[in-house]
């Protein structure tokens, strides 16, 4: 693989200038994690160093998550970027902390969070996570293109429950076909999640499948 310098890039591909002509929204992870490191080392860009974090440590999140000596001693960072990383994420957490938190007090509500997803070509599983007064802590995507609910393990499903610390989860998944009406394998793994989440305490408060102009509610149709 070739090595370019951030440099040679055309200004578009650059992170900087890019997030100048499109604004910070429009940047992926590993733009703004490159940012925040500035510049790369012997053999590899700042881009490629940024791609590299995130894989190790399973995204924004996950670098969240890490500890100081974890961050310093990934090779390319150091303490100076390691600092620098744990003082964004910091800048994050009090801005979000000052926000008002999203409370799921129905199916709407939830429906509401995850709305986003419903227009996606391709199925998306996830789950929000709660805290112990209802309100969101997090979303996270567990897979997403050709779903296949079989193949998703409670291990997936929890883990990120388990982290964030929360008390009760809400699954979601669309349906492409914007039909949202819940499939036989829906229900099936519906209940075998909920029954490996009663183990854990963790409640499964709902499943919403989205359709593409109206949604499902499995605890609303009492099939949770």
């Amino acid at each position: 693989m070739s090595f370019y310098r951030i440099k040679e890039l055309p200004e578009s591909d650059r992170p900087r200038e890019k997030l100048l002509l499109l604004g910070e929204e429009n940047l992926t992870d590993t733009e703004l994690v490159a940012i925040l490191l500035r510049t790369g080392i012997k053999g590899k860009n700042v881009i490629d160093l940024a791609r590299e974090l995130l894989l190790k440590f399973n995204g924004i999140e996950g670098i969240s998550r890490a500890s100081f000596k974890e961050l310093s001693n990934f090779k390319g960072l150091g303490k100076a970027k390691a600092i620098t990383l744990k003082a964004a994420i910091e800048i994050g957490r009090r801005s979000n902390a000052g926000s008002k938190a999203t409370e799921i007090t129905s199916p709407e509500d939830a429906f509401n969070v995850v709305s986003k997803f419903r227009f996606n070509s391709v199925e998306i599983f996830g789950i929000v996570t709660l805290n112990i007064k209802g309100e969101v802590i997090n979303i996270h995507t567990i897979s997403k293109g050709g779903v296949n609910f079989a193949h998703i393990t409670p291990k997936e499903v929890f883990n990120p429950a388990i982290k964030d610390l929360s008390t009760g989860i809400i699954l979601f998944h669309n349906h492409p076909s914007g039909n949202p009406q819940p499939s036989k394998e829906d229900i099936v793994i519906t209940k075998k999640l909920t029954e490996t989440a009663a183990l854990l305490e963790i409640n499964i408060i709902d499943h919403i499948i989205l359709g593409k102009e109206s949604f499902f509610s499995l605890k609303q149709e009492n099939l949770l």
